[in-house]
């Protein structure tokens, strides 16, 4: 498979990562287990409205990876979110996680694609 196509096909498994995570699990609320995540961070008065916006914040994430606009920022921004959510998910409540603290190394398995996708398969595959 050449590099080019390798690199598409990252581009849109990683925007599905997105769309998953935001649409489905939390905007349309189908794993319950986020909002609790919200609520053990930021308290339960507003938890459902703050899991909300994540959501559709991370929806608009998988937009803007498939748009392709502006690749590098996408990418930093990415990696900033990706590390700072997990961050902080694994030192208030690592025991909501799915894997609990084993969370971090698939976030750093994430960000990492991340990172090789644009930095140097992006870089490879330009004319």
């Amino acid at each position: 498979m050449k590099k080019a196509s390798i690199h598409t096909l990252l581009n849109y498994a990683i925007a599905a990562v997105w769309l998953a995570n935001g649409l489905f699990c939390k905007a349309l609320h189908l794993v319950p287990r986020h909002e609790q995540i919200v609520a053990g961070i930021l308290g339960d008065e507003h938890s459902r409205t703050i899991t909300l916006l994540i959501g559709i914040s991370e929806t608009l994430m998988a937009v803007w990876i498939v748009s392709r606009l502006f690749p590098r920022v996408q990418a930093i921004t990415q990696m900033a979110v990706v590390a700072t959510m997990n961050t902080m998910e694994f030192v208030l409540v690592p025991d909501l996680l799915l894997w609990g603290k084993l969370n971090a190394l698939f976030a750093g398995i994430f960000i990492f694609v991340v990172y090789y996708n644009e930095f140097h398969l992006r870089k490879k595959t330009r004319p």
